[in-house]
């Protein structure tokens, strides 16, 4: 269990001390599982189980590798092999847990599923997005200045950020909502951090084409140097990558030009196979992971 002193998080690179993921063993269940559920998801194409299996343990091994103390979030049969991406169900604050409301119709048991994970951890729970609101995890970035960007599109909604807001109170120094593109549509998967991913306090790697123009200046204006994934890379999800610490990431494995400019703007980048846990749900390591605290 987390000691109550060390729980939470106002930072996306602070270094990661403690972080819940779930395993494809517990989170798929079978292959069986996968072949009557991956189609209805939206997956790009079907997993294979045991090498998710292979990739979800290495990508944990890896992540406590880095210094991160891993938790494993339990097998729940309410859930389906979405629950894999575990940052989306809840947002951890320095207060504790905010439970989300998923845009994705076929992810509203998870929430309740993870709290059960985040409590037992000594995570308390303040409360949850409600009624008309929608807020999944993906949609938030947490700056070092205590501002916090939640985006406002398919994913989650106005009311959802006024509710967050309403939960954490002066925990959060400024809460900016970030209005998305339509891009692919409804059925997509684009969250904020489909385009930016902070690799330190004032450095942060971002698809530009997407960002709304107003979000951009403000990131300039905050003092961050901005690294651009490439065209070719960004559907490979070049652009999500998490930050075990400033400076220190991990990326999935396929991106070479998008790792050569982070290596070049002095990062030390670490990456893991992501073929059956990653490229089919376009969840990278952001999206596997909930962090827990960070200092």
């Amino acid at each position: 269990m987390i000691s109550p002193q060390t729980f939470g998080l106002a930072s996306e690179t602070a270094p990661l001390t403690s972080v819940m993921v779930k395993s494809a063993r517990r989170a798929f269940g079978s292959q069986a599982a996968l072949d009557g559920s991956w189609e209805a998801l939206n997956y790009l194409y079907r997993p294979n189980y045991d090498a998710a299996v292979r990739e979800s343990d290495a990508f944990a091994e890896l992540l406590a590798k880095l210094g991160g103390d891993v938790r494993l979030a339990g097998p729940d049969s309410k859930v389906g092999p979405d629950s894999i991406y575990v940052r989306d169900a809840a947002v951890v604050t320095p207060r504790g847990a905010v439970l989300c409301r998923m845009g994705k119709g076929a992810r509203s048991t998870e929430p309740e599923a993870l709290a059960q994970a985040l409590e037992a951890e000594g995570v308390p729970v303040l409360g949850a997005i409600r009624g008309a609101g929608r807020l999944e995890g993906g949609d938030l970035v947490w700056f070092d200045d205590g501002t916090v960007a939640i985006a406002e599109g398919y994913r989650s909604n106005a009311e959802g950020i006024d509710q967050f807001r309403a939960l954490v109170g002066d925990a959060a120094r400024e809460v900016m909502p970030v209005p998305l593109p339509h891009w692919n549509g409804p059925d997509d998967v684009l969250h904020l951090m489909s385009f930016i991913s902070p690799l330190a306090p004032d450095l942060m790697l971002v698809y530009s084409r997407i960002m709304p123009v107003p979000f951009r200046r403000r990131l300039l204006e905050m003092g961050c140097t901005l690294i651009e994934v490439p065209d070719d890379e960004y559907d490979s999800m070049g652009c999500n990558v998490l930050a075990v610490r400033p400076g220190v990431c991990i990326a999935v494995e396929g991106n070479p030009e998008t790792r050569r400019r982070m290596e070049d703007a002095g990062c030390e980048v670490h990456t893991y196979q992501g073929q059956h846990i990653s490229a089919p749900g376009c969840g990278g390591p952001t999206c596997l992971t909930r962090p827990l605290a960070r200092g």
